[in-house]
């Protein structure tokens, strides 16, 4: 447990954070009582040499006049007080001639110890001491309590060798020296007494900063640390749908911000593996199966029919009969859509006539539409032009949407309409974007979110501290665009790439509609495409594609009288194995179909009514 806790972060920043403060305190501390020790000392010193001189100039006189009973008064009175512990006058040969103390009259004192070293080092008086020279600090005894004294030097005066009667010479400079020793005691328990304050005040100081610190760094990094270690055992055990819940809007909650974006593009990135996957193995599988089963499809298929014709009298076997001829050739058709979705092939393009190919697909289930009772019309403009395709693929393409027609008509009754014609378009809401990068290179388009199909652009908005993407519709000048959180003030959004963060928005240049700032994305080789920020506006541009103005596309419509296809199922129809024919189909035609139309930079679109019918729109460029 103890290892445990040692590895942990908020741990160990919480040590470290307290032991920064112990030095700080502690530093801190130790100036502040050295300060006060000083301070104190100083104060001691100012009154003692304040006493010194008080003590000199009272007995000035006195001396002057050789008073010496007088002068024993002054002192002894002086001396007297608790705090001095002596007052006392040397000559200068270092006897003790006055005292507080009587046992100390008439004694000598070293000169080398306390402070008559500073007078005699050089075996003579000086004339003049600093103040520092003059202080000491010592014990009487070594358990005794510290002693402050401080020396006066008395200094010769003209009266000193003038008078009849003077006693000294005019050479003698210093006549004596007066000392007066203070006690300490007081001194050092307050400075003990401060000692232990201070030192109460830093242990409380650090234990309630500890305890604070250590509350905020479990709120702020400690918990939001173990939700993200959290996280990543559930990522790591291939949970891909865990999701961080939000952790604020500082370093941790967008390190939590990332860290989901992270395991959806992981879970993304995933999918699209796994359908890749499965697409390989679909291709593999697809061969294979052609190889080993579509001969024993035809086998039983042919020999099923044969023996579906001589079993007219035998009702009963005639009808188990029809059962297997009917499901063979539904296990040749799912074979033949896996192969057809499993090969799909760049185009082999030709100068081809348009009506022909039309032509073509319709006499190769004309008569499974005749079986069926259904009429087909062909409207085709015999002016189209010829158009550079695979004719092949497209009539492929053609007789899927004829047989996916047929399927949907329920009754005899029903008419299936196959056309082609020349249209004037302009490329908004027809042309394709199919790359998107921002200024860092990064790509743009997700299949992770389809709109109708196609796979959208992907950008990151961000509003009043709040952000989430906007699908954008790849289709350039539609705006059926996807927002996933609700923009309350379109003025402060910004729009960035998600990968990289770099911002979109144009430095220069508004929305010529609304005045609204716009943001844009780059197409390789083709330009810039700007949007208008503004939800409601909508305004599109792409200065490369509209330079050419509108262009001319060939139109084939493949449209029946079924059932329709209900609206929430449209944005789908052309995902792989997606199917709204149950058990009969398979759901790679449309598939199929798209990618056909995408290789030769179409478009397919579908308009569809339940009980009025579907209707197909290529529409293919003209050169």
């Amino acid at each position: 447990m103890a290892a445990q806790l040692s590895r942990r972060i908020g741990f160990k920043l919480i040590v470290v954070v307290g032991l920064t403060m112990i030095i700080t305190i502690g530093v801190y501390s130790y100036f502040n009582i050295r300060s006060q020790r000083e301070n104190l000392l100083a104060e001691v010193e100012r009154h003692a040499m304040q006493l010194s001189e008080t003590v000199k100039n009272g007995t000035r006189y006195d001396m002057l006049l050789n008073q010496r009973e007088r002068i024993h008064i002054i002192i002894n009175d002086i001396g007297s007080d608790p705090a001095i512990t002596e007052v006392r006058v040397l000559n200068k040969e270092g006897e003790i001639i006055y005292s507080s103390r009587a046992e100390s009259i008439g004694r000598m004192v070293d000169k080398q110890a306390e402070s008559c070293y500073g007078c005699h080092a050089a075996d003579k008086p000086l004339e003049r001491l600093s103040i520092s020279e003059r202080t000491r600090i010592f014990r009487i005894h070594p358990d005794s309590a510290r002693v402050f004294g401080v020396i006066n030097p008395i200094y010769t005066e003209r009266s000193c060798w003038d008078a009849a009667c003077h006693a000294h010479s005019r050479q003698q400079q210093v006549l004596g020296v007066l000392d007066v020793t203070i006690s300490l005691s007081d001194v050092d328990e307050r400075i003990r007494a401060s000692a232990f304050q201070v030192g109460i005040f830093a242990v409380s100081a650090i234990l309630a900063a500890s305890l604070i610190i250590a509350f905020f760094v479990n709120q702020w990094v400690s918990k939001p640390v173990g939700v993200l270690l959290d996280a990543t055992k559930q990522v790591g055990s291939g949970n891909l749908s865990y999701t961080v819940p939000d952790l604020g809007k500082g370093s941790i909650g967008m390190l939590a911000h990332s860290f989901n974006t992270m395991t959806m593009k992981l879970s993304e990135a995933r999918l699209q593996l796994f359908q890749s996957d499965k697409m390989a193995s679909l291709g593999r599988l697809a061969a294979g199966v052609a190889h080993e089963i579509n001969n024993p499809l035809t086998g039983v298929l042919t020999y099923g029919s044969f023996l579906l014709k001589r079993t007219q009298n035998n009702p009963e076997l005639h009808d188990d009969l029809k059962i297997i001829v009917r499901e063979t050739i539904r296990s040749r058709e799912i074979v033949k859509s896996l192969l057809d979705f499993a090969r799909q092939s760049i185009p082999k393009k030709s100068l081809s006539d348009i009506n022909e190919i039309i032509d073509r697909s319709v006499a190769v289930v004309e008569h499974q539409l005749a079986i069926k009772g259904l009429k087909i019309v062909r409207n085709s403009d015999p002016l189209v032009p010829k158009i550079t395709l695979d004719p092949n693929q497209m009539q492929q393409v053609f007789v899927n949407l004829l047989v996916n027609a047929a399927d949907a008509i329920e009754d005899s009754t029903g008419t299936v309409t196959i056309g082609s014609g020349i249209l004037r378009l302009s490329p908004q809401g027809i042309v394709h974007i199919k790359s998107a990068r921002c200024p860092s290179g990064h790509d743009l388009i997700t299949t992770a979110f389809k709109i109708e199909g196609i796979p959208s652009i992907r950008v990151k908005a961000r509003c009043d501290g709040d952000e989430g993407f906007i699908m954008l519709d790849p289709i350039y000048g539609r705006n059926r665009h996807h927002f996933d959180f609700e923009v309350r003030d379109e003025d402060k959004i910004e729009i960035v790439c998600p990968e990289c963060d770099i911002s979109l928005i144009a430095e220069q240049g508004n929305c010529p509609v609304c005045g609204s700032r716009v943001f844009s994305f780059s197409i390789q080789t083709q330009g810039d495409v700007e949007f208008c920020i503004r939800k409601e506006c909508g305004w599109q541009r792409w200065a490369t594609v509209d330079s050419f103005g509108k262009q001319e596309y060939v139109e084939v419509r493949v449209a029946d009288t079924g059932v329709g296809i209900p609206k929430e199922d449209l944005p789908r129809i052309f995902e792989p194995f997606f199917t709204t024919k149950g058990q009969k189909g398979t759901g790679l035609g449309l598939a199929v179909i798209w990618g056909i139309i995408d290789n030769h930079n179409g478009t397919i679109s579908v308009e569809s009514e339940i009980g009025s019918g579907t209707t197909f729109r290529i529409r293919l460029p003209l050169p």
